[in-house]
């Protein structure tokens, strides 16, 4: 369902190319990461301009958005949403207005921008960045879902179309910032750091039983809650895994994860003559969001330097593979292949989903996990359509465990 406002207010585009003012379009704008971008917008109001911006649910707050940001186009996703609060194109000041999946497509397609930033989660991003790649936009991705469903399709595509793909992970971030200027080909393997998440140290017992609460509490980073229940999990370390495959071209035994607690170190990449490399910084968000955004330049900003001498002893551990079985799991997903793991990155969003709303303990979402993968049939090298029905039939199958479980 798209509807548009045929009367929208439009303004002359900048000239594509023009590097004073980098146009951007947020998809998923009251995010964590998506209100990160705007902050940085707020704080370099002369290197960008937002011109669409997209909430699913949040429309209070992409109301005041659009006030502070005057954008060209948004579209609220979710269409019921959208109706609940009465919403008309004259409640946006203006700017056209969309509505559903279909609307996000659209307002890539319909404004004149420099950079799509991917800042909503779930397989639900995949079409609209699709169409950016088709338009010869820059990408900055920190949606990891459509990397781990359709990695080969988004990849390939950003390739023919040479479009550059700017991770906004920070582990990503700090792996493509470690590569910059060295010779691919030497690269022995890269190293993924994990906080560890809020239950580090937790019995199997507790860690079964916690709660949402205690899930998304966690140590280190703010963030969205389903990426903050990933992270409980492992299974964002695990899709973090599956997409460091498909943007640097690594195998999945090229990848190690380790548990480092203070986050300082974001990641690091070995080479063949044993040197390692490593990016540090603040644990804040904001840094590479930052460097996506202005790549390739380097923009100083409100943080401190990092002090090294109050650093103290960086801590590094193997994750305990047997209370978090996630991590396997994507493991086992992007060495299949095929179809499997837009399976498994849909099973984990009912089981997220259901864990969130109570209705399964939180060891319940692994199992449900599991339970999708074990009855998915792999199908290889998937059309989009095939992945559709792929993700849509894991759906399905992972409402009916969560049920079973729910009972």
């Amino acid at each position: 369902m798209v509807e548009r406002n045929s009367s929208a207010r439009r303004t002359e585009p900048a000239r594509r190319g023009d590097a004073s003012v980098r146009r951007i379009i947020v998809l998923g704008s009251t995010g964590s990461v998506g209100a990160t971008t705007l902050d940085i917008v707020r704080d370099f109001p002369g290197r960008f301009k937002v011109v669409g911006l997209s909430a699913h649910r949040n429309v209070g707050l992409l109301k005041r958005q659009i006030e502070e940001f005057s954008p060209q186009a948004v579209c609220v996703s979710d269409a019921g949403a959208a109706r609940k609060c009465g919403l008309a194109s004259d409640s946006f000041g203006g700017a056209e207005f969309l509505v559903g999946e279909g609307g996000l497509s659209a307002l890539v397609e319909g404004l004149e921008a420099d950079l799509l930033v991917v800042a909503m989660v779930g397989f639900a991003g995949l079409l609209p960045t699709l169409k950016g790649i088709e338009r010869g936009l820059a990408i900055a991705l920190a949606n990891k879902e459509i990397l781990v469903a359709a990695g080969e399709i988004v990849v390939a595509s950003a390739r023919q179309a040479g479009v550059r793909l700017l991770p906004i992970d920070s582990e990503h971030s700090a792996i493509f910032q470690c590569l910059e200027g060295n010779h691919a080909p030497s690269l022995r393997r890269v190293v993924l750091t994990a906080s560890g998440g809020p239950f580090r140290g937790w019995s199997r017992e507790a860690i079964e039983n916690a709660t949402p609460e205690e899930a998304l509490h966690h140590p280190t980073w703010s963030m969205g809650r389903k990426i903050t229940i990933d992270s409980a999990t492992l299974m964002n370390k695990g899709f973090e895994v599956i997409e460091a495959c498909h943007l640097f071209g690594l195998r999945p035994d090229q990848i190690d994860v380790l548990i480092h607690p203070r986050s300082t170190v974001h990641s690091m990449v070995e080479f063949n003559d044993g040197s390692v490399l490593a990016q540090m910084g603040q644990t804040d968000m904001y840094l590479p969001v930052l460097h996506a955004l202005a790549y390739p330049d380097r923009l100083a900003n409100k943080f401190p330097p990092l002090d090294l001498a109050a650093l103290g002893a960086l801590e590094f551990s193997h994750p305990d593979r047997r209370l978090f079985p996630c991590l396997d799991y994507a493991y086992e997903a992007v060495s299949t292949g095929g179809t499997m793991p837009a399976a498994m990155n849909a099973a984990n969003e009912v089981a997220v989903d259901a864990f969130l709303r109570k209705r399964v303990p939180f060891g319940g979402i692994a199992r449900t996990i599991r339970a999708v993968m074990d009855a998915h049939t792999t199908m290889d090298n998937p059309s989009l359509d095939v992945l559709r029905k792929a993700d849509r039939q894991a759906r399905e199958t992972a409402e009916r465990y969560v049920g079973n479980l729910a009972r």
